[in-house]
């Protein structure tokens, strides 16, 4: 759907949302929300619509200071009586001090040199400049505030409850990624989401400290980027000295504490702190945290410990990254114990080699074009046509009503989805519809999918590159056996396994004609998932090649 069949917003869409987010959370948990949270529910509600309104337009905006004069919004008309409002019921603040930042966000340097024109920095044209010449005047709050009234007399406002409705947010979208932005899409009918089931008992947050103990790991996430961004780096150790004694006891958390844990460590790593790095890596659940382990074990000469975890890997892979990261590992420890040399595996993918003159296009394109006359059609998918017909195999599965994974109506998969545990909790339902594939005829099952469900998002089709006419070309060439092999490795690890696949397919007129085929361009290599994608095809016997290209001089 495109912007210029977009339903039309209601002109106070903001604030409907918005009530929609309030009355859906205080639903969902308002049985965890303390009192002075749920009085600012209250408050919000006891307002006029008009100063509801405001509010909302304020909180949703880049803040936190705005200046009254400043506010026009059609629809609510004068806003000084809103604004009144807002400060009486409490929320909304005036500005009794403003630094100098905050100055160069509300004004504009030919406003602030008016503004200081008495202090003697008029020719200052550079407004970082004259914003540290205002600073180091050291005004009092009352000598800053004269001079805005001297060019300005509105009232300066900031919202207050900013963090309560990132709160709000939280809970409603189960991440702090999400906003009320999400609304707002689908109010315009560009966004149509499937309408999986959604009730309290599958909320995240099952009770009080489940939350504070997310927003406690959230928390130590956002000091882990802040010290990245400023540069002190050397403040790591103590962000992980405050993380290795906590536990975490709510699911809730698991997935933002294990990954903080792998990119904190990773830091320290770079920072040559291997121990503290050892450490964290071990409170980790999450890949690629064993790799990790493995690597330092490697490279401390700790080839027991080295050997113990790659067996303990291989007996039982999170991922195929890590499996393959365990089996280059395996033989250099196995050589460093006894002296046993493992035989090196050594990639021999089909190929072919075209020298083609230099197009303006995709050296992707170029290819398929060179190889239309051999096949009856080809056509550039990279990874949206395997993805596609995967996410049409297993609608259902993914939608499926697993207690946890869907928090609100604005989601293209579960919260699980690329989780090793994803097929694990799916896995009767999973059986049963493998089961049910290899009897069934693939190029109607997939069609009537394609149809039935084109109109929602989903995080694995890409209705805008794959049409109903090739799902069905490459459902009727494609064997189905192939299919449910490629289908089965990526249910393995969904996460790694979405990407990797050639750039090109290749369909001929009969069944079994077809071939997959990567394309390199002069200089390119082949990446890790890409092989790990070759090696499989050559394993199952799916037609697969790498095309090398060379520029022609014609």
């Amino acid at each position: 759907m495109t912007e210029s069949n977009a339903t039309p917003l209601s002109p106070f869409y903001y604030r409907d949302n918005y009530q929609r987010l309030c009355d859906t959370v205080e639903a969902q948990y308002g049985d965890i929300l303390g009192d002075d949270e749920r009085a600012l529910l209250q408050v919000f509600r006891a307002l006029t619509f008009n100063a509801q309104c405001l509010y909302v337009r304020l909180i949703s905006r880049t803040g936190p200071w705005f200046r009254e004069s400043k506010l026009a919004y059609a629809e609510l008309g004068s806003v000084t009586p809103l604004v009144d409002e807002l400060l009486a019921n409490g929320m909304a603040v005036t500005a009794t001090a403003l630094d100098a930042q905050e100055l160069g966000k509300l004004f504009t340097r030919g406003e602030l040199q008016q503004m200081f024109a008495s202090l003697g920095h008029t020719k200052l044209a550079d407004k970082p400049a004259l914003l540290l010449a205002i600073d180091q005047l050291a005004l009092d709050a009352d000598a800053t505030l004269l001079a805005i009234a001297a060019l300005d007399s509105g009232r300066i406002v900031a919202p207050l409850g900013v963090e309560f409705t990132q709160l709000l947010q939280l809970l409603f979208f189960g991440n702090r990624r999400q906003s009320l932005t999400d609304f707002v899409l689908q109010d315009l009918g560009l966004t149509r989401y499937y309408p999986y089931a959604l009730n309290r008992a599958q909320r995240l947050f099952s009770c009080r400290a489940a939350l504070d103990e997310y927003l406690a790991c959230a928390a130590l996430g956002d000091a882990h980027y802040t010290l990245l961004d400023a540069g002190e780096q050397e403040q790591l150790p103590a962000l992980a000295a405050q993380l290795l004694p906590m536990d975490i006891h709510f699911p809730s958390s698991e997935r933002h504490w294990h990954r903080l844990c792998n990119n904190l460590a990773r830091d320290l790593e770079r920072l040559d702190e291997r121990e503290l790095a050892l450490a964290l890596y071990c409170r980790s659940n999450r890949h690629p945290a064993r790799e990790r382990r493995a690597r330092i074990l490697e490279g401390s000469g700790d080839w027991a410990g080295a050997l113990s975890l790659c067996e303990e890997i291989l007996a039982s892979p999170w991922c195929e990254a890590e499996r393959e990261t365990a089996q280059r590992i395996l033989p250099r420890v196995k050589r460093k114990l006894d002296g046993t040399r493992l035989s090196q595996r050594r990639d021999a993918f089909t190929q072919v080699t075209l020298a083609l003159p230099r197009g303006s296009g995709a050296v992707e394109e170029l290819v398929a074009t060179h190889l239309q006359p051999q096949w009856r059609t080809v056509h550039y998918v990279e990874n949206t046509l395997m993805n596609t017909l995967f996410g049409l195999a297993f609608w259902e599965q993914i939608f499926a009503p697993v207690p946890g994974v869907f928090h609100n109506p604005f989601q293209s998969a579960p919260a699980d989805m690329y989780d090793s545990a994803f097929r694990e909790k799916r896995s009767e339902a999973i059986a049963q519809r493998l089961a049910r594939l290899r009897g069934q005829h693939l190029p109607a099952e997939l069609a009537q999918a394609y149809q039935r469900y084109q109109h929602y998002e989903c995080r694995w089709t890409h209705w805008r590159y794959i049409s109903l006419e090739l799902v069905e070309a490459c459902t009727r060439v494609i064997p189905a056996d192939h299919l449910l092999s490629i289908w089965e490795r990526m249910l393995f690890d969904p996460a790694e396994n979405r990407r990797g696949f050639p750039d090109l397919i290749a369909l001929g007129a009969e069944a079994g004609e077809y071939c997959m085929i990567e394309v390199k361009g002069p200089g390119d290599a082949l990446q890790d998932s890409q092989k790990r994608w070759l090696r499989y095809f050559q394993a199952q016997g799916i037609p697969a090649q790498v095309a090398w290209v060379e520029w022609r001089d014609d």
